[in-house]
């Protein structure tokens, strides 16, 4: 059998203009599914992250609106993906990366949303003890003052 004749399940994260509207960001998605249907794939699951600071500047932009999506297509949909993200302005970057055949949909968003929550949680820890520090410092400044 080809390879790029069997449905492939694949995960993509694309990072959109801050400055984006919400028609926009559907037209997009819009977009990818009928590029999907052509290809015989289907959407599974898109999540929206919101609108965050970006690692590195792009553009001159420090932040983006972030989305993670999962599907399954042949191999050739994923080249008219990309083709068709090039070429929209709105898109700064995007990442699709092909996810393990013997690990189902459903388990690999459970497992990726437990990985996140668990990211979270360890930001929140970290905010936290900045924060004491903080306090403890301007205290001390205080005394000494």
């Amino acid at each position: 059998m080809d390879q790029s004749q069997s449905l492939r399940k694949y995960e993509a994260v694309i990072i959109m203009h801050p400055d984006t509207s919400e028609e926009d960001q559907k037209a997009l998605f819009q977009k990818n599914k009928e590029i999907l249907k052509g290809f015989e794939g289907e959407f599974n699951h898109i999540d929206t992250w919101g609108r965050r600071k970006l690692a590195n500047p792009i553009n001159k932009l420090t932040r983006g609106n972030y989305f993670h999506a999962t599907f399954e297509a042949k191999g050739d949909a994923i080249a008219e993906l990309e083709r068709t993200m090039r070429i929209n302005d709105k898109v700064l970057r995007f990442q699709h990366t092909r996810l393990d055949d013997r690990v189902s949909l459903a388990k690999y968003l459970e497992s990726f949303k437990n990985s996140l929550a668990e990211t979270a949680r360890r930001e929140k820890e970290r905010e936290a003890k900045v924060q004491a520090r903080k306090a403890a410092f301007k205290e001390k400044k205080a005394v000494r003052e």
